[in-house]
């Protein structure tokens, strides 16, 4: 059968992208279908927006702090409208950067959402469009819980919110993921009163105690204020602004609400029956080569439900793509592959691997091996020694999990991502020269934390004595 194209792409955010990038080099006839932005949440509403407020928070953070000291005493205006600097940022990004990527790909952008018409025929508009092999990376929604009185209200996710026309004074924020976390801090430092209302009883659920416990504690000193264990009773207009009741009897009063309390999918749209393609509320049902029920149909990034990152994302993009090429033996299973992640609050938090719960509940014997960013003078040098390196490993080195809490541990977990990957031990990154004095020499002396502990044993000493005076 003759089709339009070899390979149909719906949806342009990281998986997408990853997809059409490398099927186009592979000069395959591609056609990528996004009815909103090129680039996804990711770009316009996702990770690049929000690390350019991050940034733009942390400057006046700095500056706030050397006023205090007297050292640079500077004024602080009220910060206005940092958002029309982002969005001419992603103008330009989009205009001048991400589209040139695609210069072999036929781009339908904003033309219509896609549908299914049969397995291999999509809809979009008035247009038929027919494909040998079909990529669904139609993302994630933010979700918003069905509060009482929250249709009454202007509510703000990561879709809008990169759009205000100002600071708000406060910000009540329901949620306390990644994106709660990371925003609680930014609005904080950009001048806002920032509150936070949660169900459990700690943010970041899942995520390792001690980085927690540091993050909730710096949050405090930030005048961040954080009510745990609260249900959410009503949620009501007042006096311009918006007033949250809980079960318990707090009442909070802010200028803006922002919700941010995870995702959901949305399908509705697709006609994935059409095609024969089965879903579920928590995403595409796929394989471990990324394909779904209809084996020439693959579904990547968010709307499998499986890892929820855009640097994931494309990754399996690319797995995908490839296992069009490799025959079963070597085709790669997607789930293999560890999938680091980072929050980029300061301090950073980031790990790769399963959590110590996680450990515990498979009955792994492990150890924790940790090292303090206030021990290393570099850290304290340079005014960042606030945080650490926990590996968990065992009496072999072997590694299972690592988390990074500080100063450029979104780049020094990476190297334990590698190393849980690639099956290396302990032993392999004591004997990796790190380049000093770099945050990452401390993975180096976790490493030289866990042999000094292993030396402690009286055999192992006893064999080292042998050993020496032979």
């Amino acid at each position: 059968m003759a089709y339009d194209y070899d390979v149909l792409v719906i949806g342009m955010g990281p998986a997408g992208m990853a997809v059409s990038a490398m099927a186009a080099e592979m000069d395959l006839k591609v056609c990528a279908i996004e009815s909103h932005r090129l680039g996804g949440e990711c770009m316009n509403v996702g990770c690049i927006p929000s690390k350019a407020l991050l940034r733009m928070a942390k400057t006046r953070n700095v500056v706030r702090l050397l006023d205090r000291m007297a050292i640079a005493p500077v004024s602080l205006p009220q910060v206005l409208n940092p958002f029309e600097r982002i969005q001419a940022d992603i103008r330009y990004i989009n205009e001048n950067k991400t589209v040139k990527m695609f210069n072999k790909v036929e781009l339908l952008l904003q033309q219509g959402q896609a549908s299914f018409v049969d397995p291999h025929t999509v809809a979009v508009g008035d247009r038929h469009l027919s494909a040998k092999r079909i990529f669904i990376a139609t993302g994630t929604q933010p979700a918003i819980p069905p509060f009482p009185g929250i249709d009454t209200i202007e509510v703000l996710t990561n879709n809008n919110l990169f759009t205000l026309d100002r600071v708000p004074e406060s910000l009540v924020i329901l949620g306390g993921g990644a994106i709660a976390c990371e925003m609680a801090q930014a609005f904080s430092r950009l001048g806002s009163k920032c509150t936070m209302i949660i169900r459990g009883s700690h943010l970041l659920r899942g995520v390792d105690g001690d980085a927690v416990q540091l993050l909730e504690h710096t949050f405090r000193q930030e005048g961040i204020e954080i009510l745990a264990k609260q249900t959410i009773q009503e949620v009501a207009p007042y006096e311009g602004g918006v007033k949250v009741l809980t079960v318990d009897g707090e009442v909070v009063v802010a200028a803006k609400l922002l919700v941010a309390a995870g995702r959901k999918t949305d399908f509705s749209g697709l006609a994935l029956e059409n095609a024969g393609v089965k879903y579920s509320s928590t995403g595409i049902q796929v394989n471990p080569y990324l394909q779904t029920s209809q084996r020439h149909i693959f579904a990547v990034g968010d709307c499998n439900g499986y890892a929820q990152y855009s640097h994931a994302a494309m990754h399996q993009g690319m797995v995908a793509i490839a296992n069009c090429l490799l025959p079963h033996p070597f085709k790669r299973d997607f789930r293999k592959f560890v999938v680091p992640w980072t929050i980029f609050t300061e301090p950073q938090i980031s790990h790769v691997g399963p959590n110590e719960a996680d450990l515990r509940a498979t009955g792994t014997a492990y150890e924790a091996v940790k090292v303090n960013y206030e021990d290393y003078g570099a850290a304290i040098a340079e005014g960042v020694d606030v945080g650490f390196v926990k590996v968990f490993t065992n009496v072999t080195g072997r590694l299972f999990a690592a988390t990074v809490v500080g100063e450029g541990s979104g780049e020094m977990v990476n190297e334990w991502g590698l190393a849980i990957q690639r099956r290396l031990r302990m032993v392999d990154l004591l004997f990796l020269q790190h380049s000093f004095p770099s945050m990452a020499f401390l993975n180096k002396r976790v490493a030289e934390t866990w042999m000094m502990k292993r030396m402690q044993l009286s055999w192992v000493r006893a064999i080292a004595k042998t050993l020496y005076r032979l």
